[in-house]
C-alpha cells in the first residue's frame, strides 16, 4: 500500500452533504459526475446503479468521495452507533477545536459531547455527525 486515496461517504441528499463538506467543512469540490454501466455495476455488485461521485479535497489534498446512488436509494441513520462493524468514522484534524465546535453548533450541526482533552493531554477531541449520521471526529493537537 502506499497511501489512503479517499474516504467514500455514501449520503442521501448530494446538495445537502456537498454543502455541509464544503461550506461547514472546508472540503473544495474537484470532480462531480453521474457514473452507471458494467464498471460501477461490476465494482458495486449491483445492478443497473448509478450513482453521482463527487470528489472533494482539503487543502493539503486529502480527498473524501461523496456517493449518491440515485439507483438505490438509502434512508439515512442518525443514531448509528459508533460500535457499528465497518468502518466507524473518520478524524479530521481543526487548528481551534473549540471555535470549530461553537461555529458548526450554530449551524445545526449534532454532537456527542462537547470538545474533551483527552486522558494523555496531547488533544481536544469530540465527535460530530454528517447530515446522515456518518460520525465525524474532530481533533485539535495540543503538542
Amino acid at each position: 500500500m502506499l497511501n489512503i486515496r479517499h474516504t467514500g461517504i455514501v449520503v442521501s441528499d448530494a446538495e445537502r452533504s456537498i454543502d455541509f463538506y464544503t461550506n461547514l467543512l472546508g472540503f473544495e469540490i474537484k470532480k462531480d459526475m453521474m457514473e452507471s454501466g458494467d464498471y460501477i455495476d461490476n465494482f458495486s455488485a449491483l445492478r443497473d446503479a448509478r450513482v453521482r461521485t463527487v470528489k472533494m479535497t482539503l487543502e493539503n489534498q486529502d480527498m473524501v468521495e461523496l456517493l449518491w446512488y440515485e439507483s438505490h436509494p438509502e434512508k439515512p441513520d442518525m443514531e448509528r452507533p459508533i460500535t457499528r462493524i465497518g468502518c466507524s468514522h473518520i478524524a479530521m484534524t481543526v487548528e481551534d477545536l473549540d471555535d470549530t465546535y461553537e461555529r458548526l453548533v450554530s449551524a445545526g450541526v449534532e454532537f456527542n459531547s462537547p470538545p474533551q482533552l483527552s486522558p494523555d493531554g496531547f488533544a481536544k477531541v469530540t465527535f460530530c455527525k454528517d447530515p446522515d449520521g456518518s460520525l465525524i471526529e474532530l481533533v485539535e493537537e495540543l503538542r
